[in-house]
């Protein structure tokens, strides 16, 4: 028996007890307000909030026979209250109560979703300071570009992410409107300003306008920004996949003791965490692409969302959640190796340094077009022969003649590409 309405965890907002306390503190309040207007006898809101109880097993029952679940749980709530009860839902449908309940549920789990997001940016700041100055090896197609540092790496997703928190921000907002304006918004049977008080009781604003429900653009916005985050997560966890390959091996997810990879393999380390919220992102992704689907309804309204929307409110809150929660564990406890990201730097033979000796060509009076050519021809024996590309510009007469061994060896210094990294990330934190 269910008589109070309170704050929930993530899993519990979404189980039937708290959507009918909510849907229960709708009408309390809406009677509340018609009391203060002199609609209904005074005191008859003190004794419905005192006496309305609901149990989940009978409202089932009732909806067997009724066919109608806003109509089950007033009865229910009636043989609680009594005859005070006929003022209960005076002037409102349904939906009144359903999408002002709605929104308080999708307002409170966005709440938590935040405080997971910014734990996950929290975790990807802490390491991304802890290797501001780890220089890496960047790649553009999966090959070798120039270097870069972890940091930034880690600095670039966390900024990511920040938007993405901005536009939650916003998106809770967005969802944060309740609507108790009767049977197709007109408010012909119930004053706009008893929609005012429940809302401001909610913690909701009024929908400026509606029919007989709240319109569903806002909840398309609201999942597609978390179906958007989600997918910042899966950028996330694709880019710690690839940084695990037994060919990088630049981070790992960790391994803890009594862990097992594979049921054949006793070697085995398999990045398990990012694939599971790579498999969760493209979920995520189908939830807000049904959210879409939601907006168009027929004239004043039709049901056709609310079926859907009992599956990927839920599960699309929780499934984020969920994901934003692992992936802070994981940045906490991603395993990274320094003196791989310098191997594998080392494993292109140099090849990184070509636009540096290209535009020292290019100051030295040669076109850009023959430059390149010059630092292309040597490339391209580094790439099939082996031979450090330093050694081979130094030994060309029209590169190293030019230029000096000396110089060629000044600019084939990979500290030169990261001097700006601490500014970028001040830059970015800073923000």
């Amino acid at each position: 028996m269910i008589t109070r309405y309170s704050r929930p965890d993530m899993v519990a907002i979404w189980t039937p007890e708290h959507r009918l306390s909510v849907m229960l503190e709708v009408e309390l309040l809406a009677c509340e307000a018609m009391e203060a207007r002199g609609e209904v006898p005074a005191g008859t809101a003190a004794v419905c909030r005192e006496r309305a109880r609901f149990e989940i097993e009978r409202v089932d029952e009732l909806e067997k026979v009724l066919k109608h679940d806003v109509i089950a749980f007033l009865t229910n709530v009636a043989e609680h209250v009594g005859e005070p009860a006929r003022h209960l839902h005076k002037g409102m449908t349904s939906s009144d109560v359903l999408d002002t309940a709605l929104a308080v549920q999708l307002k409170r789990a966005g709440e938590l979703i935040r405080i997971e997001l910014t734990r996950a940016m929290d975790a990807l700041e802490r390491r991304a300071r802890e290797h501001v100055d780890t220089i890496c090896i960047g790649r553009s197609h999966g090959i070798h570009a120039e270097p870069v540092t972890f940091g930034w790496k880690l600095c670039l997703l966390w900024d990511e992410l920040r938007r993405g928190r901005e536009r939650l921000d916003h998106a809770i907002l967005d969802i944060s409107v309740g609507k108790i304006s009767g049977a197709v918004g007109t408010f012909a049977h119930v004053d706009p300003s008893v929609e005012a008080y429940v809302c401001a009781k909610l913690g909701l604003t009024p929908a400026p306008a509606s029919n007989q429900v709240v319109q569903r653009d806002r909840h398309a916005f609201f999942f597609n920004v978390l179906a958007l985050i989600a997918t910042s997560v899966e950028k996330i966890a694709v880019e710690i996949r690839h940084l695990q390959r037994t060919e990088v091996l630049e981070a790992e997810e960790p391994f803890t003791p009594g862990q097992k990879g594979s049921s054949a393999m006793p070697h085995k380390r398999n990045p398990i965490l990012s694939e599971n919220l790579t498999g969760l992102a493209r979920v995520m992704r189908g939830y807000a692409f049904t959210a879409m689907e939601n907006v168009p309804l027929w004239h004043e309204r039709d049901i056709s969302h609310s079926s859907a929307e009992r599956i990927i409110a839920p599960d699309a809150t929780v499934t984020l959640h969920f994901m934003l929660g692992r992936l802070a564990g994981l940045l906490d406890g991603l395993v990274v190796y320094p003196e791989h990201m310098v191997r594998n730097m080392g494993a292109s033979g140099g090849l990184f340094y070509s636009q540096r000796v290209l535009l020292a060509l290019v100051e030295s009076g040669r076109s850009r077009e023959d430059a390149y050519s010059l630092v292309q021809r040597s490339a391209m024996r580094t790439w099939a022969e082996g031979i450090p590309l330093p050694t081979l510009l130094a030994a060309d007469p029209e590169v190293g003649g030019v230029l000096g061994a000396d110089a060629i060896a000044a600019l084939c210094d990979p500290a030169w590409y990261v001097r700006h990294a601490r500014e970028v990330q001040a830059r970015v934190f800073e923000s």
